[in-house]
């Protein structure tokens, strides 16, 4: 039995890597072909930074449906929406010693986080979640995307500048990549499934904890990274494009195929944290201003959330 979960262990963690690289390897690239195709940069910037930090949720995802392990789905977006707002925004604030802010998000950025969560909660609320309710939180999405795309002005051709020769290699990465994506999808989920047969646990349970947490590594580089070199922007703005990408469109593209399972025990303790967290990340940007302190703060959260769900207090 020991060597057996050793085993799986061991593909989860090596799977996990390989998609969580692939999709660093998928955004470089797909970012490299679209500036050769004169796609204004800050489109391609939004798009991907977004979307390509949250490949391995929904490729995960979408993974788990087809293997009737449905259950996932809610808990690797619940779990790294959680892991977003508490933990990367934690690791943040604390190793850039605070995080200033230039651009106000409380004009329309966080009144949209905090309509994508609202959104989300009332669809899983009655433990149930629809394509119906699947196609409003695309339509969400699609709202969002609009907003975004209509309220910057597309950059000049002289930013922008055409390559005259095709990005092959570009190319290739990419669609390497997606075999990556493919692939390192199917065995994390494979071995989410083995691993909790044998250990007798739901499924539920790692998907809120190990395989949100592993999802999430991509948003907490750029994050962190972005931090680091005094982009507090781009750190907190790319906490806010996840929980809006996986809320609407990693909880709306499964939830098309078939009704996602949500799991009562998670639903109960895991909504009230998502909520809360949502509301202190609003409430601590209103001064455009996270210092270290309440970095700290959202640690505690973090480490409150884990130990009640794994009945540690």
């Amino acid at each position: 039995m020991t060597s057996v979960i050793l085993l799986w262990s061991l593909i989860f963690v090596i799977s996990l890597a390989v998609l969580i690289k692939s999709s660093d390897f998928f955004t470089e690239s797909a970012e490299v072909l679209g500036l050769f195709f004169r796609l204004p940069s800050f489109i391609v910037g939004v798009l991907l930074l977004s979307i390509g930090t949250s490949l391995p949720e929904l490729l995960s995802s979408l993974v788990a449906i087809f293997n009737n392990s449905s259950e996932i789905v809610f808990g690797n977006v619940l779990g790294s929406n959680i892991a977003n707002i508490f933990l990367i925004v934690g690791v943040a604030a604390v190793f850039s010693k605070g995080l200033i802010l230039e651009y106000d998000l409380t004009k329309v950025d966080l009144p949209l986080l905090l309509g994508s969560a609202l959104l989300f909660i009332l669809a899983v609320i009655n433990e149930q979640f629809s394509q119906g309710e699947a196609i409003f939180c695309l339509l969400g999405y699609v709202v969002y995307l609009f907003y975004t795309l209509s309220h910057r002005t597309e950059e000049e051709d002289t930013e922008n500048p055409h390559t005259q020769t095709f990005p092959l290699k570009a190319a290739l990465v990419l669609v390497t990549s997606c075999f990556g994506l493919y692939f390192g999808a199917v065995y994390t989920i494979e071995s989410v499934t083995q691993i909790s047969q044998v250990l007798n646990i739901g499924k539920h349970i790692i998907a809120v904890s190990a395989v949100a947490l592993g999802t999430s590594l991509p948003e907490l580089m750029v994050s962190l990274n972005a931090a680091r070199k005094g982009n507090a922007e781009m750190a907190l703005g790319n906490v806010v494009g996840s929980n809006i990408f996986n809320s609407l469109v990693v909880m709306g593209i499964p939830g098309l195929i078939t009704q996602l399972e949500i799991n009562h025990d998670l639903l109960i303790i895991g909504l009230p944290f998502f909520a809360a967290g949502t509301l202190l990340f609003y409430t601590v940007t209103q001064d455009q201003h996270i210092t270290q302190w309440e970095g700290l703060l959202f640690f505690v959260f973090y480490g409150l959330f884990i130990a009640k769900f794994f009945n540690l207090v």
